[in-house]
């Protein structure tokens, strides 16, 4: 199965190192950053999920909850959580999935058998609170993801979903931002009280409205 963009996310049953989910349920109405290891014990992996423990508070901020997915079983990363904390100097504070039959990655296409038939590649999703897929990200497994390019990323997907604007090239949160074409001309100084500049008829800048 190919997940889109725009796709609704598939809900799903499974045993996590916090206890059995309902992956809609446990959603709830927050923002969702579901992402696959290749293994456990792995050196690349171990920091990434170091990494997103670290980023605890700027996940929450944001309403976004955190999981991870692994094709190994529970009791394997209840015991790779000990070295995560221990060399990443952090304490585990979302949950991982145990996915031993392989049922969750491929429900969501996580196994490409062109770069491994039998683990997950670095494969991550954004979930909005209606359940849609807005980002989709895959890495190979020897690459290590950018989680300041993830943030970047929801910041950009959760302005852009309340503002009729979009984020250009290499935006940063509190940058300038780009009216949407779909704005009329007469529309603009109203709904962009900010101030506008007009670099063509086609690019429009305004400071970011949610700020």
């Amino acid at each position: 199965m190919s997940i889109r963009l725009g796709d609704t996310a598939p809900n799903f049953k499974a045993q996590t190192t916090e206890g059995p989910i309902d992956f809609y349920d446990w959603l709830g109405d927050s923002w969702g950053l579901f992402f696959s290891h290749p293994a456990d014990f792995t050196p690349v992996c171990t920091t990434e999920l170091g990494r997103t423990a670290a980023l605890k508070e700027e996940f929450a901020k944001r309403n976004v909850k955190a999981i991870a997915l692994s094709v190994d079983p529970l009791d394997s990363h209840h015991e790779w959580i000990k070295d995560i904390e221990e060399t990443q100097g952090v304490q585990m504070n979302f949950p991982v999935i145990a996915d031993a039959d392989r049922k969750v990655a491929e429900l969501y296409d996580m196994i490409h058998p062109n770069m491994t038939e039998k683990t997950t590649v670095r494969t991550v999703f954004v979930i909005d609170p209606q359940k849609k897929v807005r980002l989709t990200l895959t890495y190979p497994p020897s690459t290590g993801r950018n989680f300041v390019e993830i943030l970047r990323v929801i910041d950009s997907l959760q302005l852009t979903s309340y503002h009729s604007v979009a984020t250009p090239v290499d935006w940063e949160n509190g940058g300038d931002v780009v009216i949407l074409p779909s704005v009329p001309d007469e529309e603009v100084p109203k709904r962009f009280p900010k101030g506008h500049k007009v670099v063509k008829p086609y690019l429009r800048t305004t400071p970011q409205p949610n700020l």
